[in-house]
């Protein structure tokens, strides 16, 4: 069974034994664009089927379990937002849903905006994006509905040992990473640069500069692409500037000269 359906499976687990219902979820529009909307509306059709967890959308926060706030917070819907907070009952959980809900968006400084849900509320989870994609939100709604078991059952999850995150090009400085992905994006465009970025650093992976001016060199050789060659030497450069080793003609037109 795969791990997706183990996971859905531990979901309606939770549902039937702790929760016993459904889950409610109401929408607050705190004064947004109404993307964020299309996207919820998206994410409750039968295409991505939320109610396969059990949730569902009601029209009172009287009835809810999950306040979903949409947009920065205004000055005209504060009173109305913090009403809807006061109405749903306890245990609640609230979900920032969007840019604007997270953070306050492009409005956070605009003279009528309070900012982002956090201003107002006790954010539980934030689900970022301008707007975020239906597969986002029922992930947002799937860890919700963790947390409202938590609650319902009075139980804190505690963390026992830092979660550590291998880097993706281990062994290679963050800085000298970012730079040659910036490179190759601003070259390439963001995915084909990723790419790109991705193939050259496994060349300099052991740090000798003759030894990836070498790579480099055969790689260009072998794509036959006149712009590969042109984009790994212009990669090349920034790793040969920020190692020190640069040389104009061991980066430049003489390198050119050589791959051809």
């Amino acid at each position: 069974m795969k791990e997706r359906d183990v996971k859905l499976d531990d979901l309606k687990d939770k549902l039937r034994r702790v929760i016993r219902r459904s889950v409610y979820v109401y929408r607050v529009d705190c004064g947004g664009c109404n993307g964020c909307e299309i996207e919820i509306f998206a994410a409750i059709t039968p295409v991505f089927d939320a109610e396969r967890f059990g949730i569902k959308v009601v029209a009172s926060p009287r009835h809810a379990d999950i306040l979903l706030l949409t947009g920065p917070v205004t000055r005209a819907m504060r009173l109305p937002a913090l009403r809807a907070y006061a109405a749903a009952p306890d245990p609640k959980i609230v979900i920032a849903y969007g840019a604007c809900a997270c953070s306050g968006g492009i409005f956070h400084d605009c003279y009528g905006v309070w900012g982002g849900a956090e201003s107002l509320f006790p954010v539980d989870v934030y689900i970022p994006g301008c707007p975020p994609t239906p597969g986002a939100t029922l992930y947002g709604f799937a860890v919700a509905l963790d947390l409202l078991h938590q609650k319902i059952r009075r139980q804190d999850h505690v963390e026992r040992e830092p979660a550590t995150v291998a880097p993706r090009h281990e062994g290679i400085p963050p800085d000298l990473v970012k730079a040659i992905q910036k490179e190759a994006r601003l070259l390439c465009g963001y995915w084909q640069g990723r790419l790109i970025a991705d193939r050259y650093l496994e060349l300099i992976r052991d740090g000798d500069p003759d030894a990836v001016d070498r790579r480099v060199k055969e790689m260009a050789r072998q794509s036959g692409d006149p712009r590969m060659t042109e984009v790994l030497l212009c990669l090349h450069r920034v790793y040969l500037e920020r190692t020190g080793a640069y040389e104009p003609d061991r980066a430049g037109v003489q390198a050119v000269r050589q791959v051809r």
